[in-house]
């Protein structure tokens, strides 16, 4: 009989595996599970808008807001519309 002998991790190795792996909750994109309707992504609807911008006035990636390509494609076009009409800034004010 071969005797299988199993392996210790140390906590230090533990750690750093969470670390990278991380125990988060999958992202889903909150246009495709029907929480928020996609008509909602309209240019003048401004207040909806700043959600997906970080404080300094870039559009957050899709990576980190969790959109899906095709409405991640969508905002940003709507954004971008929404800055050539003025009704948002390209840049956040500094004081």
């Amino acid at each position: 009989m071969v005797k299988k002998v199993k392996l210790r991790v140390s906590g230090r190795l533990l750690r750093k595996k969470t670390r990278r792996t991380g125990f988060k909750m999958a992202k889903r994109c909150r246009f495709t599970s029907e929480e928020v309707p996609a008509s909602a992504i309209d240019f003048k609807n401004v207040m909806f808008l700043k959600n997906f911008l970080t404080e300094r006035g870039k559009i957050l990636p899709a990576r980190i807001s969790g959109n899906c390509s095709k409405y991640q494609r969508l905002v940003a076009n709507e954004i971008k519309k929404a800055r050539t009409m003025a009704l948002m800034p390209y840049l956040a004010r500094r004081d």
